[in-house]
């Protein structure tokens, strides 16, 4: 069977949430009071998420992410990293934190078969870190980076959630990062999902929030960036460089510009959903398969019938894709 969509699209990336749990509560994520977690017996185990990873790099899958919730808070990680760094067939594995525990875990994930970290960082304020995760501690987060890059994890990428009224001043600054270091800051549409609600006194209210990714490109006109030819990695960020700069500034834009027809990828949610699409609220259950002994294959075919040509979505309209999507972002391993 390949893993061909109906669109034509290659499948060859799985990203997979390991966990909902998180030890932030990040505004545009979670609510303030966090959300109801998964029984720890419906979330899958090493042995079950090894499975699918067996099946679907026997499909054609060859890079896979580990994201959550927080996927540092699980404490098998580091034997996961190490079973699936072992299945034939991988490229990579890759990881997404908040970096709040990858101080003490960079180094024995990189000895485990981890090749790359995504670490989130929305803020280079302390005290707006902190006002933005609810509880953060920025420091922990910088010399999380620092472990990373000495246990050979790169290139090391920055995510920034872009939210108007919060981070939007500090673009210029975000960017200027990848002058004297080897790192890709990646900008990010703020999309719509689970995150319409009151985020608390001084942030701004829901329609408020979005900037798009030409707004975020104006705004950076002073550095003159140059598009970077190629594709960085696999994933969906336009990628430009500072004159002279060490690292590169990308923009990944779900909303402003749509990258629906090259995406490559399936996720598996920490409770056993193969989601076929992010912003789409469909997905196919392994877990019970998993669990009776049952062949799995068919199932991840279904998943990849299952992909749209796209969400659909071309402006913030937290409304109509609430009506979309059931979970928040830490239920499905954005």
């Amino acid at each position: 069977m390949a893993m061909i969509d109906p669109f034509g699209r290659m499948v060859e990336y799985l990203r997979i949430s390991i966990t909902d749990r998180c030890n932030l509560r990040c505004a545009y994520c979670l609510p303030a009071r966090g959300v109801q977690w998964q029984a720890r017996s419906d979330l899958l185990s090493i042995a079950e998420f090894v499975r699918v990873a067996e099946a679907a790099t026997a499909l054609g899958i060859r890079r896979i992410r580990l994201t959550g919730g927080e996927p540092l808070v699980r404490p098998d990680v580091v034997d996961l990293v190490g079973a699936l760094a072992r299945l034939p067939n991988i490229e990579g594995i890759s990881l997404t934190t908040n970096g709040m525990l990858l101080e003490r875990l960079a180094g024995p994930l990189a000895e485990a078969g981890l090749r790359r970290v995504n670490v989130s960082l929305d803020t280079l304020d302390a005290d707006k870190f902190r006002r933005l995760t609810r509880f953060g501690k920025l420091e922990r987060v910088w010399r999380g980076i620092r472990a990373a890059e000495q246990a050979g994890l790169r290139p090391i990428k920055i995510n920034t959630v872009v939210v108007r009224g919060v981070n939007d001043d500090e673009l210029l600054g975000l960017a200027d990062l990848t002058i004297d270091h080897s790192w890709h800051v990646r900008f990010i549409e703020l999309m719509p999902i689970g995150n319409d609600g009151d985020w608390g006194e001084g942030m701004p209210g829901p329609l408020e929030r979005y900037l798009s990714v030409h707004e975020m490109l104006a705004r950076l006109a002073p550095l003159k960036l140059s598009p970077v030819p190629g594709p960085i990695g696999s994933g969906p960020a336009r990628t430009f460089q500072i004159p002279g700069a060490h690292g590169t500034v990308g923009f990944i834009s779900p909303l402003g510009q749509h990258f629906c027809a090259t995406c490559n990828r399936l996720r598996l949610t920490a409770d056993g959903r193969l989601r076929p699409c992010l912003l789409v609220d469909r997905e196919v259950s392994v877990r019970e398969a998993l669990r009776q002994g049952e062949e799995i294959t068919h199932l991840i075919g279904e998943a990849i019938e299952a992909k749209p040509s796209g969400h659909g979505l071309s402006a913030p309209d937290a409304n109509a894709c609430q009506d979309r999507v059931g979970r928040v972002m830490c239920q499905i391993g954005g």
